[in-house]
């Protein structure tokens, strides 16, 4: 028999709001809508299917800050993370939302409705607060505390919602499943007693011993429910996880595991988090739940140390286990042990038995090397899946961003750059020009600083979809602003390498080099906001490469570039 939901009834409200349904989508298209971010849409999808039991809806200031302050609902319910809806007061102001407004929630990604708030009180929160009591620090390099005060909008509105549609998922619908659906599948299997592991990370043999350990003492099945909604930045993505979990399911025993996909938003918010999860796992019928050493740590503070300790997660879901009544699972971490080739939990190697283990960045570097990722590590089928999704270097694209003043000389740099990549050959090489991409993308723009920045982001996520596909870009703007360059660095770094090479050559060599004339124009005040001459460009902090063509010749300063690409595996045959 499946574990009992959270509050003693499982919130499934697409269930109740059923017979009304037609009428709640007649009623979304007549009045105002608000459109959900990533993590609103994650959160409303537990809210509706169940799996945040007893929620039925975004916190009320009155819910919010019993969970900050003492992980706690109004009637004494435990919860400890605040879910709440957060939106501009610019947007709440145009739309007229007060107390008993309502408004329709809408999917970001096809505008469809999905449920209607009715709007019980609207409420401003210190974000420090929510830091300290939630995530134990005011720290960004924090994620959740990093999103709490750059992406997170000043007002929450608290409500309950009723459900209209579910969001359409088009990726591995079969093992997408709601409370209600996993508690049918366990009838349908017979499990009794189920075993939760939680993962946000790809699976390797340790991971299976893990669970089966887990199984093997609590006499029981293993539910392997990873996280598809936002995990931790940098992480993989749940394209290639899933693939992973699926070849590694075929290694459990008949019979032992099922795979259900979690469309959670995580906070990385250590122990409270573990707490939550268990809430989860337990909603959807699980009667155990693995948490393992650090669980749900989002790594170190701007210190260098963790944010939490190794086993305070642990500590904090076995003070609550009475209410909780689901039963939590330690695990240490595992080794393996040559020898006897078997895992064993650290602790539990005998003093002098000869261990074997390979880090996280360990293997980062042999997936990026190509180096062999050994078999009592890593199954070879969940191998081949993290190697295609992680291809070497030599068949990776990249980005280089020369950023200089009018008449530096980048532009022929990079078109002598571009001669040299073709030349080394193995990829597609793309010139991205500063004239060039102002007359064929941003033709419509002027040159204030907005305007510049809005152009050199076309050019960043023109270049991060070119490196995306495997070329070579180079990209050669003015760039004067140190922001909009980090922002193209960022865009570009999620699909590949990035170089930013500052083209330092003196105002009064460009000045000579302009045989335009457009310096003269701006000395002569006919050009307004020129940049170097009335409109400052900001050094670069970091570039990569620093350079002077009148120090250095042109054919130098591509080599220079060519032995930065051949250092990081990019060109050459290692």
């Amino acid at each position: 028999m499946a574990n009992s939901p959270h509050g003693g009834i499982l919130k499934d409200l697409h269930v109740r709001d059923e017979p009304i349904r037609d009428q709640l989508l007649a009623e979304a298209e007549q009045i105002p809508s608000v459109t959900l971010t990533d993590r609103q849409l994650c959160d409303l999808e537990l809210i509706l299917n169940g799996g945040f039991s007893p929620l039925e809806g975004f916190l009320t200031q009155a819910e919010y800050e019993g969970v900050v302050h003492s992980s706690r609902l109004p009637d004494g319910t435990l919860w400890t993370m605040p879910i709440y809806l957060d939106i501009d007061s610019a947007e709440l102001s145009r739309l007229d939302v007060a107390a008993g407004s309502r408004l329709a929630l809408r999917d970001p990604r096809d505008d469809q409705p999905l449920a209607i708030i009715t709007v019980s009180d609207l409420y401003k929160a210190d974000p420090a607060v929510e830091a300290e009591k939630v995530y134990g620090a005011n720290d960004q390099a924090h994620p959740a505390v990093h999103y709490l005060f750059n992406q997170t909008r000043d007002t929450y509105v608290g409500g309950r919602v009723q459900a209209i549609n579910a969001p359409q998922h088009y990726d591995y619908v079969s093992i997408r499943r709601s409370p209600a659906e996993v508690r049918a599948l366990f009838r349908k299997l017979n499990w009794t007693r189920v075993v939760a592991f939680q993962t946000r990370n790809p699976m390797h043999r340790a991971h299976r011993e893990l669970t089966v350990r887990a199984a093997r003492t609590r006499h029981a099945n293993v539910l392997i429910q990873p996280v598809v909604g936002l995990t931790k930045p940098g992480d993989i993505d749940h394209f290639t996880r899933v693939r992973v979990y699926q070849a590694i399911m075929a290694k459990y025993p008949n019979g032992m595991a099922q795979l259900s996909l979690l469309p959670l938003a995580m906070r990385m918010g250590g122990p409270r988090e573990a707490v939550w999860h268990a809430i989860i796992r337990k909603n959807f019928g699980a009667t155990h739940f693995i948490v393992g050493r650090d669980h749900a740590g989002p790594g170190s503070n701007s210190q260098g140390q963790d944010f939490y300790g190794p086993y305070e997660a642990q500590e904090l879901v076995i003070k609550y286990k009475d209410e909780l009544d689901i039963e939590m699972v330690p695990f240490q971490m595992l080794t393996y042990l040559p020898d006897t080739d078997e895992y064993q939990p650290i602790n539990e190697v005998p003093e002098g038995v000869k261990t074997l283990n390979i880090s996280g960045t360990e293997l980062r570097r042999r997936l990026k090397t190509g180096a062999p990722i050994p078999e009592w590590f890593s199954y070879p089928e969940v191998v081949r899946i993290l190697r295609e999704a992680n291809p070497p270097r030599d068949t990776q694209g990249f980005t280089v961003l020369l950023t200089g003043l009018h008449a530096s000389g980048k532009e022929a740099i990079a078109r002598a750059l571009q001669v040299a990549l073709n030349q080394e050959g193995g990829r597609s090489v793309s010139l991205l020009l500063g004239e060039t991409i102002r007359q064929e993308l941003s033709s419509e723009l002027g040159y204030t600083k907005r305007e510049r920045d809005i152009n050199v982001t076309r050019i960043g996520f023109v270049a991060a979809e070119l490196t995306r596909a495997g070329a070579a870009c180079i990209a050669a703007p003015i760039a004067p602003y140190e922001a909009a360059r980090n922002l193209v660095k960022q865009q570009v770094s999620k699909a590949g390498g990035f170089y930013l090479v500052h083209v330092a050559t003196p105002l009064e060599q460009c000045i000579k080099n302009d045989r335009a004339g457009v310096y003269k124009r701006a000395i002569a005040g006919e050009i307004k906001g020129f940049t170097g001459i009335d409109d400052v460009y900001e050094t670069p902090a970091s570039p990569d490469l620093v350079v002077d063509t009148t120090k250095t010749s042109t054919s130098q300063i591509v080599h220079e570039i060519i032995l930065l690409l051949e250092r990081d595996g990019y060109i050459g045959d290692r």
